[in-house]
Parts: structure tokens; sequence; C-alpha cells
């Protein structure tokens, strides 16, 4: 009898993968010149990277130890190798604890009520600060939850009120370059102390990009790194490079939809489906949005 294509298991093979290719081949050179080369852009080396390269390296190879499974029915046994289970490093694993984490937060987190995401953002004059110190990126996240308990705990004027969020720092953007923000996925009101959903529609955009930027100045200068010379006249600039964005809304109910918006929150910094291939010289190419192609580096580095 024919079985279903779409329960035939189809193990994976990491090693044909552009992205597997290009961090076997070239990390090992990359760590060697990381800090002559890199280190004043990108900041000091992280021990975590060498370890977390090297789980992945291992993730889906059969040597490094796999499960023996056997079908009750028909006796049929295969091999399914062991994965690193990491975020970020592993596209593959990464994905699956997206998927995972979608359906725990739907299914026994979030309480039906509409949602918004809120998309936390900074001028680029200020990212740098967070690239050399990710101890920051804790104050980062920390200042967004400030921002929206206390807008919306004033919005309501009867007893104890309880705001909502759930965070996720990114530090990526589009190609794959250092921009730190968060995104959260914020009930659009608050609960009582009876648990009672009160919705609240009366505040802004303005209001809470406001008491945001308020925020990430006040720690950033609590931190040394800038002072009310630097403070002022930010404040001057016609654009300030601060936002809050909310213009995503989740229905009551839209299980479909809040699955979709927690995948694309924790999804990886970078995607397998995107990079096209990788050439003899070393160049990535990867398509980025809106089917925009790119190198890199633009200029191949002779020294790999």
């Amino acid at each position: 009898m024919e079985m279903p294509t779409d329960r035939i298991y189809h193990p994976r093979n990491p090693e044909r993968s552009p992205f597997f290719k290009v961090v076997d081949r070239y990390f090992d050179q990359f760590e060697r010149i990381y800090p002559q080369k890199y280190e004043k852009d990108f900041g000091f080396w992280r021990p975590v990277i060498h370890d977390s390269v090297e789980k992945f390296r291992k993730c889906g190879d059969l040597k490094q130890g796999f499960a023996r499974i056997k079908c009750d029915d028909c006796g049929h046994e295969l091999f399914v190798p062991f994965s690193c289970h990491q975020r970020c490093s592993c596209p593959t694993c990464h994905q699956k604890r997206s998927l995972l984490l979608s359906v725990h937060l739907t299914d026994d987190v979030l309480a039906e009520v509409p949602h918004r995401q809120f998309v936390f953002t900074i001028p680029k004059r200020l990212r740098l600060y967070f690239r050399y110190n990710r101890e920051l990126l804790g104050e980062l996240v920390h200042a967004a939850w400030e921002t929206v308990s206390e807008i919306y705990s004033e919005e309501v004027a009867v007893g104890e009120v309880f705001p909502a969020m759930i965070a996720g720092i990114q530090t990526f953007g589009d190609l794959i370059n250092w921009h730190p923000h968060i995104h959260a996925i914020v009930p659009e009101g608050v609960f009582l102390s009876s648990g009672t959903f009160c919705p609240i529609d009366t505040v802004t955009d303005e209001m809470f990009c406001n008491r945001w930027q308020e925020k990430v100045f006040r720690f950033l200068k609590k931190a040394g790194l800038i002072d009310d010379v630097v403070i002022d006249s930010m404040k001057s600039w016609k654009f300030s490079g601060f936002s809050v964005n909310r213009d995503v809304r989740i229905e009551a109910g839209d299980k479909t939809g809040m699955m979709r918006l927690i995948q694309y929150i924790s999804r990886c910094p970078f995607s397998l489906e995107r990079m096209i291939s990788v050439t003899p010289e070393g160049k990535v190419l990867y398509r980025a949005g809106k089917g925009k192609c790119y190198a890199f580096p633009k200029q191949a580095d002779p020294k790999l």
C-alpha cells in the first residue's frame, strides 16, 4: 500500500546547505583573525560563539549520535540523528523552537483578548553602545516594559491594574546588520484584580514614543555613555530615530494570526531560504526583502 507523502520521514542533510558550507570552510580562519580584523568594529570575541558553532557543525550528523526508532505496526526502523537544540546559530533548530514557542504561548499563556505588536526602535547614533555592552540589551527591554506598563496604568483610574507584555530582543535587521530593537506582544488594555480585561484605545503612538525616548536616554546617561549635551542635541533633531510602532493588531481568538506573529518575533536572524549560494571566492549571495539580492562581503577578503 502506498504511504501518504506527508507521513514519510525525509532526513535532512545539513552539510548540503550553503550556510553549513560557509561556516565549515571559513569559521576557523575567521576566529583566528577576528581580534586583528573585526574586534574594533564588532566588539570583543565571546567564547560562546565558538561553542555554539561547534555544536552546529555536529547537528544532524549520525556520527555524533542518533536515536533508533521502530514502527510498532510494520516493524520498519530508522535512525534519527541528534540535533543541537540551539537558537540563532542553527536555523533548523531555531525554527523548531519558534514553532513550539508559538504553540505554548497561544495555548497556555495568552488570554483571548485583542493584542498588538509593539516594535521599539532606537536611533543609529545609540546602537553602537549595545554592540560593545550586551548587558545594555536587558536595560533596553526593561525600558520597553516600563513604557507600556506606565502608559496603560495611567489610563485607568479604578484601583490596581495589571498590564502585560511578552517581549523579545532582536539585534538584527533585514540584511543581518546590527540593529538592536524590541518586539513585544501586548494586550490592548489591562487586567483588573478581578481578572476582568479592561480595553484601552485612548493612547497614541506618540505617547508611547515620548516615554520610550526618555527612558532610553535615562539609562544610557546613568551608564555614563551620554550626557545632557548629547540628549539636548538629539531632541532637537527633526526625526529623532526613536519609534514605537503598533500597526499590527491580532483580534481576540485569532490563534493562527497570533502564532504567525510569535514565529515572526522569535525568528532566526537569517533565513536558509534567502541564502542563495556561496561563491568559490567566499561571497554569500543573500536575498533580502522585496526580492533584492546582496553579496557579503562586497569585496572578497583575499585572506579567506
